[in-house]
């Protein structure tokens, strides 16, 4: 095999290889094998045509898709290493010429990773943020722990307020017609959660139990039902329980309730440390992005639209498992946001084209300062992570497939050299 490689524009390179006779003839040979079955020749079991008579007979080329498929990968990958290209896509595949005895030649257009000019990315001053606790945050935290402890108690003789957990009838009706979807009996809802269309929890508050009250509310633009969107409604509905919050007092019994310690104040004490030291990790991390924003700005890059892409679909990937966390999928997020799923991948592309960069970036820096990641890192992490899932190191390491490895490697490699541009800037 033999190649040579021609430059071309917006990171595009085309590279021509020829495939030795040699190695194309094993290619038939392959293919052979693997079609011989599909002919009927008279005089011959199926599959048991010799090849000069297939080819005789249909054609020589009868095997060269195969061939071609069978010898083009390896070919491909040893010029890509031979010339030292980093592609970001798939080839685009060109067969120039193929005759058995002859061999192979093909073209193959990529798109590879983009020259990286950086500018300057030591001495840079950027702010570092502060997060400091108030008593605001410990009271509210203070508050939440109330909440989630709270007794919930059943009242009869009072109308319905903010804070109360009502059970609640309603029917829907638009233009004097109940419509679909708007009717439930027994429904829990708290007033003041923001569960509902806006305006209805409100319009709840003073309504006694047993007696039907009128909402009247206006779906928003865009509501998932299309036919509601943007109409106004009356919601009929009947309160038939309320249920309100009863909070505990913030005092040392409180505390033994709910922690660990003894006293309120060494509760206070703890949530105080605990958030000092999220804000510690909130404004190192803060700092750590602004800084990498900054010197991929000072950085000179042009970004090949198909790393954009892969970004794109990697980060909608990432959404839509978190929405099947939530009981949702991409689609039905999209379709209740009245959104394309080509206007979700625009809205993305900003913050996708900012992290491609920033990753680039990143390598650029780590080859220019010679940062490299040793076996002891690797085997470090791995046993980090077996940790993790109570596992031994050697009996982890057994579950993971070589591009694990190199994933573990490149993770470690960016936090190196993330820490070396820390060390190296200055927070203000």
């Amino acid at each position: 095999m033999n190649s040579k490689v021609e430059r071309l524009e917006n990171n595009k390179v085309v590279l021509e290889i020829t495939v030795s006779a040699e190695t194309l003839e094993k290619g038939m040979a392959k293919s052979y094998q693997k079609n011989a079955a599909k002919f009927k020749i008279d005089g011959f079991r199926k599959g048991k045509a010799p090849r000069s008579f297939i080819e005789k007979m249909y054609g020589e080329g009868v095997f060269y898709e195969d061939a071609i498929n069978e010898v083009c990968p390896d070919a491909y990958e040893e010029a890509v290493k031979e010339h030292n290209l980093e592609p970001v896509d798939r080839p685009d595949i060109d067969i120039v010429e193929i005759e058995s005895g002859k061999g192979l030649v093909f073209k193959a257009e990529i798109t590879v990773k983009p020259e990286v000019i950086l500018g300057e990315y030591k001495g840079i001053e950027v702010p570092k943020k502060e997060y400091n606790v108030t008593d605001q945050d410990i009271e509210k935290e203070l508050n939440a722990l109330r909440e989630k402890n709270a007794r919930i108690v059943e009242v009869s003789d009072r109308a319905v307020k903010t804070g109360d957990i009502t059970t609640i009838d309603f029917k829907g009706f638009s233009d004097e017609v109940q419509f679909e979807g708007g009717t439930a009996e027994d429904y829990k809802l708290e007033i003041g959660s923001g569960q509902f269309i806006p305006g209805f929890e409100e319009q709840l508050v003073g309504a006694e139990i047993g007696k039907e009250v009128d909402v009247n509310v206006t779906f928003p633009e865009g509501y998932r039902n299309e036919e509601l969107a943007a109409k106004p409604v009356v919601f009929k509905v009947t309160v038939k329980e309320i249920k309100e919050k009863q909070l505990a007092d913030l005092d040392d019994e409180f505390a033994k309730d709910v922690s660990e310690f003894d006293s309120l104040d060494e509760l206070k004490a703890d949530i105080t440390a605990k958030r000092e030291q999220e804000g510690q990790k909130m404004a190192t991390q803060q700092f750590e992005d602004d800084l990498l924003n900054k010197i991929a700005e000072n950085a000179t890059i042009d970004i090949p639209e198909v790393m954009i892409e892969s970004q794109v679909n990697t980060m909608l990937r990432d959404f839509d498992y978190q929405l099947q966390h939530q009981g949702l999928n991409l689609e039905s997020y999209m379709k209740y946001m009245n959104t394309t799923l080509e206007q979700l991948k625009e809205s993305y592309k900003n913050m996708a084209s900012s992290r491609v960069k920033v990753q680039l970036v990143l390598e650029k820096i780590a080859k220019v300062e010679n940062i490299e990641v040793a076996d002891e890192d690797v085997n470090a992490e791995i046993e980090k992570v077996a940790k993790q899932y109570n596992q031994e190191a050697e009996q982890f390491k057994t579950v993971l497939r070589p591009e694990d490895i190199e994933n573990i490697k490149e993770g470690i490699e960016v936090q190196k050299v993330i820490d070396f541009l820390v060390a190296s800037n200055i927070a203000k």
